[in-house]
C-alpha cells in the first residue's frame, strides 16, 4: 500500500434519538459517494453518544459532598465533577480544569463527558458500548448494501506532554486494531521485540484532520483503499495501567520516589 482515500461526511445536525445510518447514507448521496468492499466508516463518538441520546443538562444534577470536594481540589463545576465520577470507574487524579480518569479500560480525561458540540448548559457523555454499536453497525451495512466494511468510533485524545489533540479508536470492528509487528526484522536485520502498529489510532488521526474538531459538521469519514485484512475482528486490545509506559512509570515514582 502507498496510497488511500479519505472522504469526509457532511450531515445535518445530529439529535437525539437519530438515526445514525440514516445520516451516514443521506451524506453519502449528497455526495455521490456509496459503499465499496473494504471501506472503512469511521464515527465521531460526539455523533454516536448524541444519537443514543447520551446528552445531559448539567442544571438538573445535584453534586454530592465527594463531588464537591473534588470540585474545589480540580477548579471544575461541581456538576461536572459529578458527571465524571458517576461515568469513571477510577479518577487517577487531574489538573485545574479536568479530572483524569479510567473507563472502560480507557484512560481519558473528564471520563470522556465533553461540553464541546453540546447544547448551552449540556454535556455529552461517551457512547454506551461503543464495541457492540460498532458492529450492530457494520452487520447492518452489510445486510443493506452487501458490502463488507469496519466501522471505527472515535475520539480525540491529548498526548502525555505535547500540546494538540489527536484520534484515538474506542470501537473497532472489521479490522484489528493493533497489528503485532514483533518477531519481523528492522533495515539492519535486528528483531523488532515489542513493536505494534495502532492501526485504529492512526486512523482516527488521519480521519480527524477531515472531520475536524470544532463546527465542521463532519462526524463521519470514509477511508477507501486502506490495505489490512478484513474479518470479524472486534474491539480494542488493551493494557493495565500497570503495564503502561506512563500510568505504571508515574505510579512506581509516586509509591517508591527516588
Amino acid at each position: 500500500m502507498n496510497h488511500f482515500q479519505i472522504f469526509g461526511l457532511r450531515t445535518n445536525l445530529i439529535k437525539p434519538g437519530d438515526t445514525l445510518l440514516d445520516h451516514i447514507f443521506t451524506a453519502l448521496q449528497n455526495q455521490n459517494l456509496f459503499f465499496k468492499e473494504h471501506d472503512i466508516l469511521i464515527l465521531a463518538e460526539s455523533a454516536v453518544a448524541t444519537a443514543q441520546g447520551r446528552v445531559t443538562p448539567l442544571s438538573g444534577i445535584i453534586p454530592s459532598d465527594h463531588a464537591r470536594k473534588i470540585a474545589k481540589q480540580y477548579d471544575i463545576d461541581p456538576a461536572l465533577a459529578e458527571i465524571v465520577i458517576s461515568e469513571s470507574d477510577v479518577i487517577v487524579g487531574g489538573i485545574p480544569g479536568f479530572l483524569l480518569s479510567i473507563k472502560s479500560g480507557h484512560l481519558l480525561p473528564n471520563a470522556g463527558v465533553d461540553g464541546s458540540n453540546a447544547p448551552e448548559g449540556y454535556v455529552t457523555l461517551l457512547p454506551s458500548d461503543p464495541d457492540a454499536l460498532a458492529r450492530n453497525l457494520r452487520m447492518t451495512i452489510l445486510e443493506k448494501t452487501g458490502f463488507h466494511i469496519a466501522v471505527l468510533i472515535v475520539d480525540s485524545r491529548t498526548h502525555p506532554m505535547r500540546y494538540g489533540s489527536g484520534g484515538v479508536a474506542i470501537a473497532c470492528s472489521g479490522i484489528p486494531a493493533v497489528i503485532d509487528e514483533r518477531g519481523k526484522h528492522d533495515l539492519f536485520g535486528r528483531e523488532l521485540k515489542v513493536t505494534r502498529r495502532a492501526i485504529a489510532d492512526n486512523l482516527a488521526s488521519a480521519a480527524e484532520l477531515i472531520m475536524g474538531e470544532s463546527n465542521e459538521q463532519i462526524p463521519a469519514a470514509l477511508v477507501r483503499g486502506f490495505d489490512i485484512e478484513f474479518g470479524d475482528y472486534e474491539g480494542i486490545e488493551l493494557i493495565s495501567p500497570d503495564e503502561c509506559l506512563f500510568i505504571g512509570s508515574l505510579k512506581k515514582a509516586y509509591v517508591n520516589p527516588p
